[in-house]
C-alpha cells in the first residue's frame, strides 16, 4: 500500500532533573552545596532514508517519545544528556504542524535531517543557586518538559519525469517498457491508484527516474478522482510528459484531452505549465492514429515537441527517451527550488524571541481561578515543591509575573481556590 499522507504525535524528552545535595567529607564538614544538573531530554529528529518510498510504517506507529535526561548526582555531576529519537521517513517528505500548517522541514536528500521537537533543558542542581546572600540553597529544578506536537506528513514523489493524462492513455504500459517497474496495467479507468516509479537508461548511458502518477480528470484540482492525491506529486518533477491518446477509440478529442489535463494543471499551480512538457502520441498501432495525430499537430507551432509512439509495439521509444534525456540536461536539478541571488549575500539572522509571559485567569462554576499561560506552566513543572525554598522561589517568580495583582483585580481573595494544571492552591494576600 502506498502512503503520502499521515498525522503522527511527536513528543522530545523532558530534561533531567537537578539535586540538592552537600558535600559531608570527612575533613570538609561544610563542603557547600554539590547537587548536579540534570541532562537535556532528547529531540525527535527526521532523516531522510533514500530507502524508503511510503509513509507505511507511520500507519503502524503514530506516536514517537524521545528519551529523558538523567537526573543531575552528588558531588555537581551532570546527569547525561539523552540521545535525540532519529526517526526515517523517505525522500520528498514534508512535515507540517497540524493545527496551524505551519511548514517544519522540507526533506528531500539522503541523509538530510530535521529537529522536528527539541528536548527540554536539565534542571539545575543547587550548587547553580548559591552565592553570597544564600551558600547552602536547598533549591533545585526539575528538568523543563520537552516539546510536543502533533505534525502532518505529507510525501511528494521525487522523480525527474512525470507521466500525466486522461486514464487509460498508455502511461503504465509505458513505464513498464522502458523501465524495470511492474506498475497494474488493465484496460479500465484508474488502474493506476498510487504512484509507481522507474529508472530509466538511454544507450548512451543516461539515466532518470520516471513516475507514473494515477490518471487525471475534469475536475482533479478540486479532488474529483484521483487528482487530489495526484497533483501534489508532480510539483517535484523537473520535465512532465503529457501522455494523450490518438486512438480516439473512447469518443474523446486528443487535442481537447490536451487542453483539458493542462487546465487542470494550472488551476492547481499555474507554475506547473512553466515546466518543460514533451507531448506523447500514443497508441499509433491503432487504426486512424495517423489522421488524428496530423490534426492533433495543427494546433502547434513547429517548436513544440510531438513525439509519437506506440508503447504496446514498442515503436518509437528510443526517440522519446532521448528527447527527455536531452531536456533533462538543459535544466539543473535544483531549478525549482529557492535561488539564492533573490539574496545579495548569504546571511543568518539570529532572532531574540522573549518567552511569552502572557496568562489568562478564568473561573469555574465551583468558583475557582483557574490559571494557565506557557511560561507559568512550565515554571511549575520545572519547580520541586518538596523543598520549602523551591516553592518560595516560584511565588516571587508569579509575583514577577504580576499574576498576584491580577488575581487580587478578580477579586481573588484570601482562602479562594486556584488551580493551575491539575493542581489547586489557596490564595493568601
Amino acid at each position: 500500500m502506498f502512503v503520502d499522507q499521515v498525522k503522527v504525535f511527536v513528543k522530545a524528552g523532558d530534561g533531567g532533573n537537578g539535586i540538592v545535595a552537600f558535600r559531608r567529607e570527612k575533613y570538609e564538614p561544610m563542603g557547600g552545596p554539590a547537587g548536579g544538573d540534570g541532562g537535556n531530554g532528547g529531540d525527535v529528529v527526521f532523516e531522510v532514508d533514500e530507502g524508503l518510498n511510503t509513509l507505511m510504517d507511520f500507519r503502524y506507529q503514530r506516536h514517537f517519545k524521545a528519551s529523558r535526561g538523567e537526573n543531575g548526582m552528588n558531588k555537581g555531576k551532570h546527569g547525561k544528556n539523552a540521545e535525540p529519537m532519529v526517526v526515517p521517513v523517505p525522500p520528498g517528505t514534508i512535515v507540517r504542524d497540524a493545527e496551524t500548517g505551519e511548514l517544519i522541514a522540507d526533506l528531500t536528500e539522503h541523509k538530510q535531517q530535521a529537529i522536528i521537537v527539541r528536548g527540554g533543558r536539565g534542571g539545575r542542581g543547587n550548587i547553580k543557586f548559591a552565592n553570597a546572600r544564600n551558600r547552602a540553597p536547598e533549591i533545585a529544578e526539575n528538568g523543563e518538559p520537552g516539546q510536543e506536537n502533533d505534525v502532518q506528513l505529507e510525501l511528494k514523489v521525487l522523480a525527474d519525469v512525470g507521466l500525466v493524462g486522461f486514464p487509460s492513455v498508455g502511461k503504465s504500459t509505458l513505464l513498464s517498457v522502458v523501465s524495470s517497474a511492474k506498475p497494474k496495467i488493465a484496460d479500465y479507468h484508474f488502474t493506476t491508484l498510487a504512484p509507481n516509479l522507474g529508472m530509466v537508461r538511454t544507450e548512451d548511458d543516461r539515466s532518470f527516474v520516471i513516475a507514473d502518477l494515477p490518471g487525471l480528470i475534469r475536475g482533479a484540482h478540486e479532488g474529483v478522482g484521483l487528482g487530489h492525491q495526484f497533483l501534489r506529486h508532480i510539483e517535484r518533477t523537473r520535465v512532465i510528459v503529457h501522455v494523450v491518446d490518438m486512438s480516439a477509440l473512447e469518443g474523446r478529442d486528443p487535442y481537447e484531452d490536451f487542453i483539458t489535463i493542462n487546465e487542470e494543471l494550472k488551476q492547481y499551480d499555474e507554475k506547473l505549465l512553466e515546466r518543460p512538457q514533451i507531448i506523447v502520441a500514443n497508441k499509433m498501432d491503432m487504426p486512424d492514429s495517423e489522421e488524428q495525430v496530423e490534426k492533433f499537430k495543427a494546433h502547434f507551432d513547429e517548436g513544440t515537441t510531438i513525439v509519437p509512439i506506440s508503447a504496446y509495439t514498442q515503436e518509437g521509444l528510443q526517440e522519446l527517451l532521448y528527447a527527455i534525456a536531452d531536456k533533462l540536461d538543459q535544466m539543473p536539478k535544483d531549478i525549482f527550488e529557492s535561488k539564492p541571488e533573490e539574496d545579495e549575500q548569504e546571511r543568518v539572522v539570529y532572532k531574540f524571541e522573549k518567552d511569552d509571559e502572557s496568562f489568562e485567569i478564568t473561573r469555574d462554576p465551583d468558583g475557582a481561578y483557574v490559571l494557565s499561560g506557557q511560561k507559568i506552566e512550565r515554571l511549575f513543572k520545572m519547580t520541586d515543591f518538596n523543598q520549602d525554598q523551591s516553592v518560595r522561589r516560584f511565588a516571587r517568580q508569579m509575583r514577577h509575573m504580576g499574576i498576584d495583582d491580577a488575581l487580587r483585580k478578580r477579586g481573588a481573595e484570601n482562602g479562594d481556590t486556584v488551580r493551575l494544571l491539575d493542581y489547586e492552591f489557596e490564595f493568601i494576600d
